[in-house]
């Protein structure tokens, strides 16, 4: 019975943990506040000849996945990214250390900036905000 206990508080635990989680990273729509701001500048974006290769964390970068690259924010930060030139947003995980190209405030993978609709041009202009 005692072990029963134990695992009923280690899963209730966790089921918190997690919902705690997912409520950090909740779509939001962005608005005119300022609140959890973390920056503003020039994003870009990876492209396909890194798909498979290690990110800085050790996972695979993923083209089709919602991450970025970041020089400061920890790993598995939540981070909303808004297109100011159109409006458009994304909410992406930082997986990577970068960018490096000079002037850039992040690189986020091909599939945000399809969201973003930044695949023309390249370099978008954007507002980062805590999720």
């Amino acid at each position: 019975m005692r072990f029963h206990g134990a695992v009923s508080r280690m899963n209730r635990a966790l089921a918190l943990s997690l919902a705690a989680m997912l409520a950090a990273c909740a779509p939001r729509v962005p608005s005119g506040s300022r609140e959890g701001l973390i920056g503003e500048g020039a994003a870009s974006y990876y492209g396909a000849s890194l798909h498979g290769r290690p990110t800085a964390n050790g996972e695979r970068y993923d083209r089709g996945g919602l991450t970025a690259a970041h020089r400061k924010l920890p790993f598995g930060a939540c981070v909303l990214v808004l297109n100011v030139e159109n409006g458009r947003s994304v909410q992406v995980r930082v997986n990577d250390r970068g960018p490096y190209a000079r002037g850039r405030l992040i690189d986020v993978s091909e599939a945000a900036a399809r969201a973003l609709g930044m695949m023309r041009q390249g370099v978008a202009r954007v507002r980062l905000s805590r999720c």
